[in-house]
């Protein structure tokens, strides 16, 4: 619950800013040029330092109106898309780490979790109507010591005075990373009204192929709050609940509550088989994964800011716990 109490005090500080943008916004809605993200994603809200450990991103979307026209013919030649909606383009840069439960030793034993680091840049097509959201990302990195996990991970814990992760000479050698990723989202239930407020809700399906990530997911996701905006959630990294970067504000000031949910089948995770074509260390993953995550957002005409708490089964047959997340994603519309 410490998350939850995070979320809200983060939230909190953030109102007296929200009310300062309204008071100042016009009446008619901001024209837009795109949005940039930032994205942190990291277990130590929640004290503990294994697995999915951390994960940062930098992202920028385009407004449709400055879509350049081949995304927009592309985005048209493409049947699993609706034809008809607005056409976006997304570029975006980031890195995940993932350790053992036990970073003091230098030499893990079998069963533990691989240390794996990607360092990787996304781009991506988005084509939104009034009821659908497609997106298709390409992803392409590096798995391995090129991807300078080791650095970032030592770095930041000898800043915060934690303790040095020992056994980075034992992750996976170095790989390129291909990942093309489709998520199709709906609103099965558009805006209601419920007690005064607003609810939807917005059910999705995807799949990923490539030698970093083989899986299909689907789930759904709930919003309740007032006004909502015209998004499906707050941006979050792969794998995971799909949300957006963009974000059309239905009013001045807004604040909402999300619940959502997510189950993959899951054919290949490098970060737990292993490297594709060199041995490595491995560990005998689990087929079906689920995501549990509850969060808070806050919109003015100009930002949106998301606290997200994630809850993880386990992903292979050693892991001792599940894990749990959070994640703070800022969007600012310009």
């Amino acid at each position: 619950m410490r998350g939850v109490v995070a979320a809200a005090v983060l939230l909190g500080m953030c109102s007296g800013l929200a009310g300062a943008d309204a008071a100042s916004a016009d009446d008619g809605p901001r024209p837009e040029r795109g949005t940039i993200s930032f994205l942190f994603e990291n277990d130590i809200f929640y004290r503990t330092d294994r697995d999915y450990t951390n994960g940062v991103l930098l992202a920028w979307t385009s407004a449709p109106a400055d879509t350049p026209d081949f995304a927009v013919r592309w985005a048209r030649a493409l049947p699993f898309f609706a034809q008809s909606g607005e056409v976006r383009t997304s570029v975006a840069l980031g890195q995940d780490i993932y350790t053992p439960d036990n970073i003091k030793l230098a030499n893990p034993p079998p069963g533990a979790r691989p240390y794996a680091g990607f360092l990787y840049a996304n781009f991506g097509l988005i084509d939104k109507t009034e009821s659908r959201l497609d997106q298709l990302q390409l992803t392409l990195g590096v798995v391995g010591p090129d991807s300078l996990a080791e650095e970032t991970q030592k770095f930041v814990h000898k800043l915060l005075g934690d303790q040095t992760p020992e056994g980075w000479r034992t992750q996976l050698r170095n790989e390129p990373g291909v990942v093309l990723t489709y998520e199709r989202s709906w609103k099965l239930i558009p805006p209601r009204s419920f007690a005064g407020l607003l609810f939807d809700v917005e059910p999705h399906a995807g799949a990923a192929v490539g030698n970093v990530y083989d899986y299909v997911n689907a789930g759904a996701m709930a919003r309740i709050g007032f006004p909502l905006p015209d998004d499906y959630g707050p941006l979050r990294i792969e794998p995971s609940l799909p949300g957006s970067n963009f974000f059309e504000p239905a009013g001045q000031f807004g604040i909402y509550a999300f619940v959502g949910v997510d189950g993959r089948a899951v054919a290949r995770n490098l970060f737990l088989d292993g490297n594709t074509w060199t041995a490595s260390r491995h560990v005998d993953k689990n087929v079906f994964v689920g995501d549990l995550q509850l969060g808070a957002a806050i919109t003015t005409r100009s930002w949106r800011l998301t606290f997200t708490h994630v809850f993880r089964t386990k992903e292979f047959c050693t892991q001792k716990n599940s894990d749990q997340f959070g994640a703070i994603n800022l969007s600012i519309r310009y």
